[in-house]
């Protein structure tokens, strides 16, 4: 996978060596320099890039600032001097956050960080319109479609995911977060540190517990108040 990007520092120093350090990384093409975010403004709008290694001090217009106007398909990384404004950063949900002088191993490592995001929101997409995976379970690979799965239950390092009609749940060594972030949302909910629920598989909640035919699945506490909003936007009252 190549991405396009591009960087803005104020500072000419700083910015040939980011563009040095992009120009010999095999999955970056840099597509434009600039000295200010006023100056990248109108290309960026109209030329948007996957990545843009964005410093955050800078006249007329801050990095941060920047962040909440450029195109939403575009991923940062920052770059400044000053350590303070880490938390700003992950706020606009910056890829990664380099501190200068940035070695040229800090920028690798940041851009394998935005390669491997790519690579998870295509295959989300992909499976998202395609509406199914293919699971590792023993030595096959299992086809599960979206509309197939009942929930979704985690057992130390292994998932076990059940299915409608009774089918045999599907066992895989797979972790939970990373098969939470493939999953559409919605449907799928994580309720729990053991369960991911189908919200169009629900049968009944009872005092805050999901019913899912004989499945009693608990909601616990740091999961309560994403599920009820879902269930408030559901209720006919």
């Amino acid at each position: 996978m190549i991405l396009n990007c591009a960087i803005i520092d104020d500072e000419p120093l700083a910015a040939r060596l980011l563009a040095s350090y992009a120009e010999k990384t095999p999955e970056l093409k840099l597509t434009g320099t600039y000295d200010s975010a006023v100056s990248a403004m109108k290309v960026l709008r109209n030329n948007p890039v996957d990545l843009l290694f964005l410093d955050i001090q800078m006249p007329e217009l801050s990095g941060l600032e920047f962040a909440n106007i450029i195109p939403k398909e575009t991923r940062i990384i920052f770059t400044t001097a000053f350590d303070r404004y880490a938390i700003d950063g992950y706020k606009v949900n910056a890829i990664d956050y380099l501190l200068k002088p940035i070695s040229y191993e800090q920028f690798v490592m940041a851009v394998n960080k935005a390669v491997e995001w790519f690579k998870t929101m295509n295959r989300q997409e992909t499976m998202s319109q395609d509406k199914f995976l293919y699971i590792k379970s023993e030595y096959k690979l299992v086809k599960v479609r979206f509309d197939d799965i009942l929930y979704i239950e985690g057992l130390k390092d292994y998932i076990k995911v059940y299915l409608v009609d009774n089918k045999k749940p599907v066992l895989s060594l797979m972790n939970m977060k990373k098969l939470e972030d493939f999953l559409p949302h919605p449907p799928f909910m994580r309720v729990h540190r053991s369960f991911i629920v189908n919200m169009t598989k629900v049968e009944m909640i009872d005092r805050g517990r999901i019913i899912i035919g004989s499945t009693i699945i608990p909601v616990s506490e740091s999961y309560k108040n994403q599920f009820q909003s879902f269930i408030d936007n559901h209720i006919l009252q």
